[in-house]
């Protein structure tokens, strides 16, 4: 079996649960079995170990259990241990790493763990996230280590076969997780109850993230009722768990009105990312949740806030004038962490690496993106504005909006070399702006083409792109007035439309364009 299909980035990810139409199962319980006991066997070389201990959490999908079987076969089956933290985060398995208090010096802390997890991909899906004690996997040791799973699964063998099986313990880690949450908060505070008279509700999806509500705020006074979707649902029938969804946004938003709440919080299903909504019921989302985090950060040292490369020009006028430096980079949270941890190696300080998704890495927690730590730095700062009779939207209410935007994913059309094409394409549009003295290229870009308009053609900007895993050509406008991003995008279609490998109807559905008239 070619377990490298099932490679997405950093993670494993495939389909795990029949019911959809067209979407054959690919990641079963042997897969899971094979992957984990590579897993294993990676670690030993690393480590230099005959037998290693590891970790393993899930989130609320369906298909937890079976794949919590393989993992289990894997480990086990191949001589090594097994700790089970059952319904966890996947920021708490990383956590979990560095918890030698947890452990009481009586058990030695695991040499990895592997959490179960596709994130905010539909209910049939799911997959293998791995960790060790420095930081997540890096692309290239997810392919090593899915490389040696195809060799496992060929010849049926395992390492060392022959030695006694080994142990399994089952303990969770939510409650210590969550209760160095609660520390955080009343020390930086100075109060037991620094969230009393505050009501905050939590929108988990049906994931994995309505641990927050009692285990977090209940202990520092906040009323957490009108919360909803805490119950574990792997099916997520209310809605699906990602701050990035309209759907999802809307209910978390409309949930903070019609309870008239301080604040609103929404975890995505496996609680690696988060978005909140402030006490009008207006999300804090994209780049004003970059605005807010980075105001915060900076109004205690100033630094370097690295970003991905979606955000807007105001956000970046927001930094500057707080006192810091915007660094644009690359998509994928791996990148943009990685680039901050460079930045901080060069003797840059960087405390912050964010993409708009939700994925925020805070130099002071390793760099890890989770969403429970983003979000209780919030509060932190939530407890501390109502004590001067502000609010958390006063810190961003210089932060300029755009009045308009776009965003746009046109598909390229089956089977063709999409990377090749995607790449002339872009390399093109490129040669194509340098003759239209009304475009200027960006600075400081690091993916795709960002290109500048003056206010006559759009007064705003562009950036086109390529996913990083799907044949997709992903596409951003923004514009300071009303209009402008149409202007912008028609300006695009127009280049388009001497590509016949693109389905260009995203840009006639946002410019009205009927897309039964014959192309120009």
């Amino acid at each position: 079996m070619d377990y490298s299909r099932l490679r997405n980035g950093n993670d494993v990810r495939g389909v795990a649960s029949a019911g959809v139409p067209g979407e054959e199962v690919n990641l079963t319980k042997t897969a899971a079995e094979h992957i984990s006991r590579a897993f294993c066997l990676w670690l030993k070389s690393r480590l230099h170990k005959n037998r290693v201990l590891v970790a393993v959490g899930h989130d609320s999908r369906i298909s937890a259990a079976e794949l919590l079987s393989g993992v289990r076969a894997g480990v086990t089956q191949s001589g090594n241990d097994l700790l089970s933290t059952g319904l966890s985060s996947t920021p708490s398995m990383f956590m979990l790493l560095q918890d030698e208090e947890f452990f009481g010096g009586k058990e030695p802390l695991p040499d990895g763990s592997i959490m179960l997890t596709a994130s905010h991909l539909p209910f049939n899906r799911n997959g293998l996230k791995f960790f060790t004690k420095e930081s997540g996997l890096e692309a290239d040791d997810v392919k090593e280590i899915l490389s040696i799973a195809s060799k496992l699964s060929e010849s049926a063998k395992t390492d060392k076969a022959s030695e006694t099986p080994g142990t399994v313990r089952e303990q969770s880690y939510m409650d210590k997780y969550s209760a160095d949450l609660v520390q955080k908060v009343r020390k930086a505070c100075g109060s037991e109850t620094p969230l009393k008279g505050k009501k905050i509700i939590v929108d988990a999806g049906g994931g994995a993230g309505g641990f927050y509500a009692e285990k977090v705020l209940t202990p520092l006074g906040a009323n957490t009722s009108g919360s909803q979707y805490l119950t574990p649902d792997g099916y997520f029938k209310g809605h699906i768990p990602n701050p990035e969804n309209e759907t999802a946004m809307r209910s978390i938003c409309e949930a903070v009105k019609r309870e008239k709440a301080d604040f609103g919080i929404i975890f995505d299903t496996d609680v690696d990312r988060a978005g909140a909504v402030d006490s009008t019921g207006e999300e804090i989302n994209r780049n004003r949740l970059i605005a807010l985090i980075s105001a915060i950060l900076l109004s205690e040292r100033p630094g370097t806030i690295v970003t991905d490369s979606v955000t807007s020009d105001g956000l970046a006028e927001f930094i500057v004038s707080h006192g810091g430096r915007h660094h644009r980079f690359k998509r994928g949270y791996k990148n943009v962490i990685n680039e901050a941890i460079r930045l901080n190696g060069a003797g840059e300080y960087a405390p912050l690496a964010i993409e708009t998704s939700g994925h925020a890495a805070l130099k002071e927690n390793y760099f890890l993106d989770d969403g429970a730590y983003l979000v209780t730095r919030l509060l932190i700062a939530l407890a501390k504005a109502a004590k001067q009779g502000k609010n958390l939207s006063d810190l961003i209410a210089d932060l300029k909006m755009p009045a308009e935007a776009a965003e746009l994913r046109f598909k390229f059309k089956p089977d063709c070399d999409f990377k090749t094409l995607g790449a002339n394409l872009i390399a093109q549009l490129e040669e194509y702006a340098k003759t239209k003295p009304y475009i200027t290229p960006a600075p400081d870009n690091h993916e795709g083409v960002r290109l500048n308009f003056d206010k006559a053609h759009g007064a705003g900007w562009l950036l086109v792109r390529m996913s990083l895993h799907e044949p997709i050509l992903p596409t951003n406008a923004e514009s300071e007035e009303k209009g402008g991003a149409k202007k912008i995008v028609s300006e695009l279609y127009a280049f388009l439309q001497r590509f016949d490998f693109l389905d260009l109807s995203p840009a006639e559905a946002y410019l009205g364009i009927d897309s039964g008239i014959e192309k120009q």
